[in-house]
């Protein structure tokens, strides 16, 4: 008998990306494995990538883990990387214990979900694999870019070179084409790097072009999606295996 998993997702109100590859990830997994996976979203309102805008919408944050506690899922993930990274170093601490008791109070004699975050699962797979130097691509302007590779820095991560794409819009962030990451992986200094982060984003679609690029390096290549993926496994004590979404989750 199959076994079915409620996956719970904080997202920002224009994030149209995180609900795509999300399960297009785990839906792969289904092929190769019995677990089975349904999905429930709950929204932040956000507009424009900028540190007011993040700040405010992260104070909708617990609103959403309440209302995802009471679709009684297994596991929610706050998946907006950028949201947490901006509010200091290792706030994806906090945020998550914080989450946690909203969810717990909410639910009463049920048994409360885990929680995590996308900023907390992608520092927490680069150490997985063994990276201590790595690059990255993001989607932001280069101040708030320059902020992820701070908190990444206060992870014990060394960031070797980093790319910005400078799009604040986050609808247009959704937009951006996934073809060209290949060429922008080729752009980025990876020199000595022991990963690149194909996507320091949940809403830059990166999923179709990953496994692409992780065939063309000797490195680990991830993207803050398929860490999210990969730490909502492990919270659920199941084999972090996903066919065609890179290293991370080569088994």
């Amino acid at each position: 008998m199959n076994t079915s998993h409620r996956i719970g997702m904080i997202v920002p109100s224009s994030n149209t990306t995180m609900e795509t590859e999300i399960p297009a990830m785990l839906q792969a997994r289904e092929k190769i494995r019995p677990e089975r996976f349904t999905f429930h979203s709950a929204r932040m309102r956000m507009q424009q990538v900028t540190p007011d805008e993040l700040a405010a919408m992260d104070a909708a944050s617990d609103r959403c883990a309440v209302e995802l506690a009471d679709a009684d899922v297994d596991v929610m993930a706050y998946a907006c990387l950028v949201a947490i990274m901006a509010q200091g170093d290792g706030y994806h601490r906090r945020s998550e214990e914080r989450l946690s008791a909203a969810a717990a109070a909410a639910v009463g004699d049920r048994k409360a979900p885990a929680v995590l975050s996308s900023a907390g699962a992608l520092a927490e797979a680069l150490h997985h694999v063994g990276a201590k130097r790595i690059s990255v691509i993001a989607p932001y302007m280069k101040p708030l870019t320059g902020m992820v590779c701070d908190y990444l820095e206060a992870e014990g991560l060394q960031v070797h070179d980093a790319l910005s794409l400078e799009v604040p819009d986050n609808l247009e962030v959704g937009r951006l084409d996934p073809g060209r990451l290949p060429e922008l992986a080729r752009t980025v200094d990876t020199k000595g790097v022991d990963a690149l982060v194909l996507s320091a984003c949940v809403q830059m679609p990166s999923l179709p072009a990953l496994q692409t690029v992780q065939d063309a390096f000797d490195i680990p290549v991830v993207t803050a999606s398929a860490a999210t993926v990969w730490r909502t496994l492990r919270a659920l004590d199941l084999e972090p295996v996903v066919p065609g979404a890179g290293a991370l989750l080569a088994g």
